[in-house]
This record gives C-alpha cells, sequence and structure tokens, in this order.
C-alpha cells in the first residue's frame, strides 16, 4: 500500500502490458501507448528491509531511453528515442534541449540510446566535456545496427548546450533486419582506459555464439573505439578484435561495481531474465542455455545442464523486464551501499538486490505503479528514475 504526502503534484503511471516479440519481456511499450495522468500527491512507497522512499515528479519526457549526470554538475541529460537529448537541472527543473544529435533510425526498439560521460572529468560548471551516445543506425536493404559515437557537450553560461564533432567509433556488425534487441549500453573500466559497449543479438538467437559477429556480444574497446589489447577471444584468435563476451541476449543495463567488476543484465525470452558477473572470455550461453523458454512454450535447457556456459548470479522467472540498474553509492540511504537498483519495466517496480561475492539476491521490490525505463544515482545520493514511454515522468527519489 502507498500512502501519499500533503503537496500536490502531477505522476503518470502508465497502464501497460507486454507486446509481442522482445517487447514480450517487457523492452517495448505497446503500440500507441499513453501515459493516463491523473492528479495526485507526491508519494510515499512503504519502507521495506529498512529502506522506504518519498517519490517527487519533476519533469515530464517524450519517450526517455538512457541518462546520465554531467560529473560534478546537477545536471541530468536525458535521450529520448526519437532522437532528441533534454538536459534538466535537478536543482531548479528547469529542462532545454541539447543540439547536435545524430539522426537515428526511430521504430520499435530503435533510436537513440544510451549516453555517457567520462567519470573522471568532472567539473562544477558544465563548460565542454566528452560525451558518448549510442543509437540506430539505418543500413542497406531495409537493415539497421547500433553504433556508438564519441564528440564534445559544449555549453555556454546561458546553458545552450550543444554536441560538437560527434564521429561514429564503432558500429555493430553485421547489420541485419529487425527493429530490436541494440542493446547499446555503455559503461567504463575504472583504469580510465577502456569502455565496454553492449551489442544486443537483434533477435536472431544463433549470432550470439559466432564469434566472428558482434551480435550478442560485449565488446571491450579504447576509448577512441579501436579494440583494447586483452580480450581472450581475439588473443587466441577465436573472435573478432573487439569482443569481451559472448552468449548474451538482450542487454539493458551494463555496470562496474566498487569492486571494478563488469555486471549486466539482461533480458530472458519467456522467463530468465538475468543479472551476470562478465568476466572476459567466457560465454554466458543464449541462446543454448537460459532459466527461461522460448515464447512458443518450446523449453530451452538450463544453465545447470551445460555447466561450460557461465550461470547467472541471479535470475527471474517471472521476468522482471530490466530498464537499467545501478550499484548505489550515495550517503543519502546507506542501507542501500554496494546494492544493485534495478528500474523494472513490466514489474513497474524498483527492485533492490544484494551482492555477495558472485551471486545475488533479491532483497525487496519497490511497486511505483508505472513503466520504469531509466534510473541513476544524483550528485547528493538521491535517486533518479525515468518512467517509459510518452509523457513520462522524471521521479526523484528521497528516504522516507
Amino acid at each position: 500500500m502507498r500512502h501519499v504526502l500533503k503537496f500536490a503534484l502531477i505522476l503518470s503511471p502508465l497502464a501497460l502490458a507486454a507486446s509481442c516479440g522482445a517487447a514480450r519481456s517487457g523492452d517495448s511499450a505497446p503500440a500507441g501507448d499513453k501515459a493516463a495522468q491523473k492528479s495526485v500527491e507526491i508519494e510515499r512507497v512503504p519502507a521495506q528491509a529498512g529502506v522506504g522512499f518519498i517519490v517527487q515528479r519533476v519533469a515530464t519526457l517524450n519517450e526517455p531511453w538512457a541518462a546520465s549526470f554531467a560529473p560534478g554538475t546537477p545536471w541530468l541529460f536525458v535521450t529520448e528515442k526519437n532522437g532528441t537529448i533534454k538536459a534538466v537541472d535537478t536543482e531548479n527543473h528547469q529542462v532545454v534541449t541539447v543540439g547536435g544529435a545524430p539522426k537515428v533510425d526511430y521504430g520499435g526498439q530503435g533510436g537513440l540510446g544510451d549516453i555517457a560521460f567520462l567519470p573522471w572529468e568532472s567539473m562544477p560548471s558544465l563548460g565542454t566535456r566528452t560525451i558518448y551516445l549510442s543509437w540506430a543506425e539505418e543500413g542497406p536493404h531495409d537493415t539497421r545496427g547500433a553504433v556508438l559515437g564519441r564528440g564534445k557537450l559544449v555549453c555556454d553560461q546561458s546553458i545552450n548546450c550543444s554536441i560538437s564533432d560527434l564521429k561514429v567509433i564503432w558500429r555493430q556488425t553485421p547489420k541485419v533486419s529487425g527493429r530490436g534487441h541494440y542493446s547499446h549500453r555503455i559503461a567504463f573500466s575504472p583504469d580510465r582506459k577502456h569502455l565496454f559497449i553492449a551489442s544486443g543479438e537483434r533477435q536472431k538467437g544463433q549470432p550470439a555464439q559466432d564469434p566472428r559477429s558482434d551480435l550478442g556480444k560485449i565488446l571491450r574497446l579504447n576509448l577512441d573505439g579501436t579494440p583494447a589489447a586483452g580480450n581472450v577471444l581475439a588473443d587466441e584468435n577465436v573472435a573478432r578484435p573487439g569482443i569481451y563476451s559472448l552468449g548474451h541476449r538482450n542487454i539493458l543495463g551494463l555496470r562496474v561495481d566498487s569492486r571494478g567488476r563488469l555486471w549486466d543484465l539482461e533480458h530472458g525470452p519467456a522467463g530468465g531474465d538475468e543479472l551476470n558477473l562478465v568476466t572476459n572470455g567466457s560465454n554466458y550461453g543464449w541462446p543454448y542455455v537460459s532459466e527461461g523458454d522460448h515464447y512458443s512454450g518450446q523449453p530451452i535447457a538450463r544453465h545447470a545442464t551445460q555447466p561450460q556456459f557461465n550461470k547467472p548470479a541471479i535470475s527471474w522467472t517471472p521476468v522482471i523486464a530490466p530498464g537499467d540498474f545501478i550499484f548505489y553509492s550515495g550517503t543519502m540511504f546507506p542501507a542501500l551501499d554496494g546494492e544493485a537498483l534495478i528500474a523494472g519495466l513490466k514489474s513497474k517496480a524498483l527492485i533492490r538486490v544484494a551482492i555477495r561475492g558472485d551471486t545475488a539476491r533479491e532483497v525487496a521490490r519497490y511497486p511505483l505503479g508505472s513503466r520504469l525505463r531509466e534510473i541513476a544515482e544524483g550528485p547528493d545520493g538521491a535517486i533518479w528514475i525515468l518512467e517509459d514511454g510518452g509523457n513520462a515522468g522524471l521521479l526523484r527519489l528521497t528516504p522516507g
């Protein structure tokens, strides 16, 4: 049960159900879905495992997909799938549009994707800094693929921001038909030398096991997009030079924990969403193994039957349909330190997961009443969540 405070706001829970294909695991909102707005008050989510939340809606966006704070500032930069970038001042709730966004192939799960800044480029004002973006790009003969671009974000004192010198530094190979499972999430290694890019298997299945295809892989690259040295599969002449791990399905979260370890969060098919500790040269088994089954009901072998494939740290059936996740490190919620917080799409909840070594367990699930696409940690330790779809709320969660 949720309780309310006395301050009036507009919140917009979404009335949603899973749709076909990858959307059955909750990645896409049903076609034509609109957020049905209703007037409510700031909500209080009752405590579980010692943590509760006050939820405040501070802005409305259109089909947001990813968000990242410019390090050292209160400005949250948000990508919208149709190709627009918005910047939100989380202190006074000003929203501005950023110029210089790339042309994207918009449709299905495709469009403008992830946004990321170098964590060590921290400065108190926006100024000029490096920016990374991913998006879906059109190819020949009705094909598409994800790309990764790097450029400069340039903002003046009036907070007029634009992206300049944006260059594609990686392209998903090969481009294929369809508009699903791009993944294209970005993470940086703690050594400040490398980045990781998630490359979904584009709903094609078998390419996830093909070492000469980028599909269904995580790639480890230098910051300029060239393949990094030391990728085990490449060193053994097994795989393309950028490939770090294989056997992935649809990666919607990619994060490095406080110990410098890489984790991914994947959509399973009918069941079997999974959180994985990702290591160099490992194979995670898709489409040969899963903790879920095909949408047709045809069974898939479980990880326990084929131990040559890395098993998940935790999996979910029924699915939670994750949008993204963070490892919490702020001071506002001491009880959450080091835990994974997952924004759930089909589950319409914030899911709290404790990590112990290379395993994980769900600690609590906080219902928020709408599909949750993205999550970020603010400079003060507040938790920021983006709802999915049109008229999506930007929500600020503080202790309650």
